[in-house]
C-alpha cells in the first residue's frame, strides 16, 4: 500500500467539524479486539492529535443489528473499552476520556450500491470524537532547577531528584529537542563527579493500574525503562562510568498529579556518595 493510499484511508476514517476531530475504527464480526489494520491507522490519529491541549474525548461503541440487546450492548462496550485502553497505553490522560460507552446496536443505513453486509461492516465500530481545547491559558511550569548546582553540591545516598527540563515525546523514549542541552550539562557534571552512584529512573504518564506505557517505537510495554536507558546510554556516550549508574523503570507508580507531560519524566537517585576527608 504506497503512502498516499494510506493517507487517503486514514482521512476517510478522520473527520473534522469544528471545535473538534473525530475518527472510527472498525471491527470484525463479534470481536472487539482491534483488527491490525485499523490499529495501526488509530495510531496515526493518536500521533496526529498528541500535541493538542484536549478538553475531552469521548468514545463510543457499536455494533450491526444482527445479535440481541443484551449481547449487543456488551459488545459494543467491550469495544470502547478497548479503545480507551489504547490510548491509556500511548500516554492520554484518563481524566479527560468523560464518556465511554456501548450505545449497542447501530441501524443498518445502506447507500445505492451499497450491499447489507457491507452497511453491518461499517456499522461494527467505535467512533472517537476529540474536543481540543482553544482558550489561551497560562501553564504554571515547574520550578526549573539548574542541574550543575544540584550536582556540584553536598550528596548523599538517597538524595533523588527529577530533571525537570529533560522532557520526552508522548509515546517514545526520545527527549524532547530542547531537552537536548540539559543532558550535556547533566553530563558534563557528572564527568567531574566521580565520587558518586547513582540510578536512573524512568516515568510515564497516563496508564491505567500504573502499569508501564508502550513503546511505540518497540511496541513492547517497558517505556519507562526505555526512557531511562536512553539517558543511561547517553551518559556513557559522553564518557560517564557505566560502572557508576544503572537505570530502572518506574512505570507510572509515582504521577506528579500536574500536566501530563511532566510524568514523562526521568529521575536521579544517589545511591552511594564517596565521604569527603
Amino acid at each position: 500500500m504506497t503512502s498516499f493510499l494510506f493517507f487517503l484511508i486514514l482521512l476517510s476514517q478522520t473527520t473534522f467539524a469544528q471545535n473538534e476531530l473525530k475518527h472510527e475504527v472498525y471491527f470484525d464480526t463479534d470481536k472487539y479486539d482491534i483488527p491490525s489494520r485499523e490499529h495501526e491507522k488509530l495510531l496515526s490519529f493518536l500521533a496526529e492529535i498528541e500535541k493538542l491541549d484536549i478538553e475531552k474525548i469521548s468514545i463510543y461503541g457499536f455494533t450491526d443489528d444482527r445479535g440481541s440487546d443484551s449481547y449487543n450492548m456488551v459488545l459494543s462496550q467491550n469495544r470502547a473499552n478497548t479503545i480507551k485502553e489504547i490510548f491509556s497505553n500511548n500516554e492520554f490522560d484518563e481524566s479527560v476520556m468523560t464518556n465511554v460507552d456501548g450505545k449497542g446496536e447501530l441501524l443498518i443505513k445502506t447507500v445505492e450500491h451499497q450491499s447489507v453486509d457491507q452497511a453491518r461492516s461499517l456499522n461494527r465500530k467505535v467512533q472517537i470524537i476529540v474536543k481540543p481545547y482553544f482558550p489561551p491559558r497560562v501553564e504554571v511550569k515547574p520550578e526549573k532547577k539548574d542541574v550543575a548546582t544540584i550536582l556540584k553540591g553536598e550528596l548523599k545516598a538517597g538524595d533523588k531528584f527529577k530533571l525537570d527540563n529533560i522532557l520526552f515525546q508522548t509515546g517514545y523514549s526520545d527527549v524532547l529537542l530542547e531537552s537536548i542541552k540539559i543532558l550535556e550539562d547533566l553530563s558534563e557534571v557528572l564527568l567531574t563527579r566521580k565520587d558518586i552512584y547513582f540510578t536512573i529512573q524512568g516515568h510515564v504518564c497516563c496508564t491505567q493500574y500504573s502499569r508501564d506505557a508502550i513503546d511505540r517505537r518497540t511496541k513492547k510495554r517497558n517505556l519507562s525503562v526505555a526512557r531511562a536507558k536512553f539517558v543511561y546510554d547517553y551518559l556513557v556516550k559522553k564518557g560517564v562510568d557505566p560502572k557508576r549508574m544503572k537505570y530502572v523503570g518506574m512505570r507510572r507508580k509515582f504521577p506528579l498529579g500536574g500536566e501530563p507531560k511532566y510524568d514523562r519524566r526521568v529521575e536521579i537517585l544517589i545511591t552511594y556518595a564517596e565521604k569527603s576527608d
